[in-house]
């Protein structure tokens, strides 16, 4: 048995954003040793900000941000145009990209393809093509293993863009999947498949707000939460996962949270 993932809890945004700043440079300069770039895969939601947050207004640590050491791929998209307002890319280059001052470098961003916008299932293949192209050819990796993922939590325990109760979720072959009925607009999407989702070398959540103190009740403290899609990463990934949340976000959670800095 493999240790439990570990959960971060903080007053409030504020204080969240110089822990998860030292989690993702701890990750990055772990992976720049490694092999000298750092692949990481953000999702959309509320997820963005906190990120431009942690890297561009914490000041904490010695630790100093190499964007133009990284790649930055997204673990889940819609099918809408760079600039909708559905898009994560958009949230990504609206929160960070865009705030980046010159002197920290700039990221190499993969975003998906916006010619293939009316046929979702051709977006995921040529999205998958993306990653076998940077990350190894498909027959020499089983799945390619990020540096860090960084992903949200649903109020009903999605992340990415997979859902609870998904057929999707029994994907053992492809690595990135397509979705024409999400039962969360807009209904067309891609997004990373349950074994690349939970293979990351550091995989980090963020839950903020009491709104999501019920669902985070049921993945951590229940067996029917162990199969949602979050409570399912937790699974795989044990300690490779931390979670960054605020306190109302864990008001009742009985698992054993680690207050403060880390």
């Amino acid at each position: 048995m493999g240790k439990p993932p570990n959960l971060y809890a903080f007053q409030g945004a504020d204080e969240l954003a110089p822990s998860f700043r030292t989690f993702i440079l701890d990750a990055q300069n772990n992976a720049l040793d490694r092999h000298n770039v750092f692949r990481v895969g953000v999702s959309g939601g509320s997820l963005p900000k906190v990120l431009g947050k942690a890297l561009l207004e914490a000041t904490n640590g010695e630790a100093k941000v190499q964007f133009d050491k990284w790649e930055i791929f997204f673990a889940d998209e819609r099918a809408v145009p760079l600039d909708h307002e559905d898009s994560n890319y958009r949230l990504v280059k609206e929160e960070l990209l865009d705030k980046i001052p010159a002197e920290l470098g700039k990221p190499t961003v993969y975003p998906i393809d916006v010619k293939y916008l009316d046929d979702v299932q051709e977006m995921a293949d040529q999205y998958e093509q993306t990653l076998v192209s940077v990350f190894a050819a498909r027959d020499s990796v089983r799945v390619p293993m990020f540096d860090l993922l960084l992903l949200g939590c649903g109020p009903d325990g999605h992340t990415c863009s997979l859902f609870p109760g998904s057929p999707l979720l029994r994907e053992t072959d492809a690595w990135v999947l397509s979705i024409s009925d999400s039962p969360k607009p807009p209904p067309k999407r891609i997004t990373l498949s349950l074994p690349v989702a939970s293979h990351g070398i550091r995989i980090g959540f963020v839950a903020t707000g009491g709104g999501k103190k019920d669902i985070m009740k049921q993945i951590f403290d229940t067996e029917e939460g162990r199969q949602l899609p979050c409570g399912l990463i937790n699974t795989f990934a044990q300690e490779r996962v931390s979670w960054f949340v605020d306190y109302p976000a864990i008001e009742g959670v009985s698992f054993p949270a680690r207050r403060g800095s880390l």
